[in-house]
């Protein structure tokens, strides 16, 4: 029985050409072959071409331009999107590109704006005079705060962000080491020690996360000690309490530090000076120190803020650890200015 070929209606045996070869597909005139490495390339090509009118949309300088990685570029578009869409137009933003040099340099520090989940939208451009990096290349660590935050103190910074957002217009702060450059690293001896002074704001109403915005200074402070790093003594106090916390001893210098005279202390709780903010990162610390066994031990160092004589509040890095017994705690307090 011959069988015929349903294309052409020939013969199998006399006309097997006609069928089209497994695994490829047959030409046509409106699309031809090309082959998968050409396809590709044709791709990339416009991928590139697409990035460089990005990049040239930037309000960034002919030099920075010039450094951008295709990530920095994506990065640098996203932060001006996420500012856009807080900062509108017909709006007008407390802080922006509008800033001059003249003014970003009266400030102790600089400006740093978060959308509602953290994601970084403004970095003044005197970033780099704290911290080694320009905003170009501190979005390289990351889009988010936490992205550029010293990872041990990120759960506490979400703590914060999200108490000052619960309560709009409630300033919050924390301290907290940030990245820097490896030049930086190498001069100072590590990363820099920044305090972020901020609260969330509705700028548009409603009110709504895609609305609301965080609105901070960061301003450096000391470089955060190591535990191991007895530092100067000029800079620390210490303090014995028993296991509530209540003073029993400190040394002269608490005088210097936080204006009070040893008497008034002794007998006064250290909750008592506490700033409320950080009584739940202290109470953790005594916790801690309260489960460890044996003279000596000691918890992880924790930064606080105290209330000085004069009604103001200083930042602390302190560090406690149980005495011979057990019955007391020694507390050794850094002063970070």
């Amino acid at each position: 029985m011959t069988i015929f070929c349903s294309h052409c209606h020939r013969p199998l045996q006399a006309e097997m050409s006609c069928l089209p070869r497994r695994g490829k597909q047959a030409p046509s005139a409106s699309k031809p072959f090309r082959s998968t490495k050409s396809a590709s390339k044709a791709r990339r090509d416009q991928i590139n071409v697409e990035l460089q009118a990005l990049r040239s949309l930037l309000p960034i300088s002919a030099r920075e331009k010039e450094r951008l990685s295709y990530l920095h570029t994506m990065a640098l578009v996203c932060l001006r999107l996420r500012g856009a869409q807080l900062f509108p137009p017909d709006s007008a933003p407390p802080v922006g590109p509008a800033l001059g040099t003249e003014l970003l340099s009266l400030l102790p520090g600089f400006l740093l704006v978060l959308s509602a989940n953290g994601k970084l939208v403004y970095i003044s451009e005197n970033v780099d005079q704290v911290l080694g990096l320009s905003m170009v290349e501190l979005l390289a660590q990351g889009d988010t705060v936490f992205d550029i935050l010293d990872g041990r103190t990120c759960e506490d910074v979400r703590k914060k962000l999200l108490l000052a957002q619960e309560q709009p217009g409630r300033e919050v702060m924390f301290v907290s080491e940030m990245r820097t450059s490896k030049a930086f690293r190498l001069q100072h001896g590590g990363n820099q020690a920044v305090a972020v002074r901020g609260r969330f704001m509705a700028l548009r109403w409603p009110a709504s996360p895609s609305t609301t915005a965080f609105l901070a200074l960061c301003t450096p402070v000391a470089r955060l000690p190591a535990d191991s790093d007895a530092g100067s003594q000029d800079d620390l106090f210490q303090s014995t309490h028993i296991l509530d916390m209540m003073f029993i001893d400190v040394t002269e210098s608490v005088t210097y530090h936080l204006g009070y005279r040893r008497e008034e202390l002794i007998g006064q709780s250290w909750y008592s000076l506490l700033h409320p903010e950080d009584a739940d990162l202290a109470a953790a610390q005594h916790r801690a120190v309260g489960e460890l066994l044996g003279a000596g031990a000691a918890a992880e160092t924790a930064v606080l803020r105290l209330l000085r004589r004069d009604w103001t509040w200083t930042w602390l890095s302190v560090s406690a650890r149980r005495d011979c017994g057990g019955h007391s705690i020694t507390c050794t307090s850094r002063c970070l200015r």
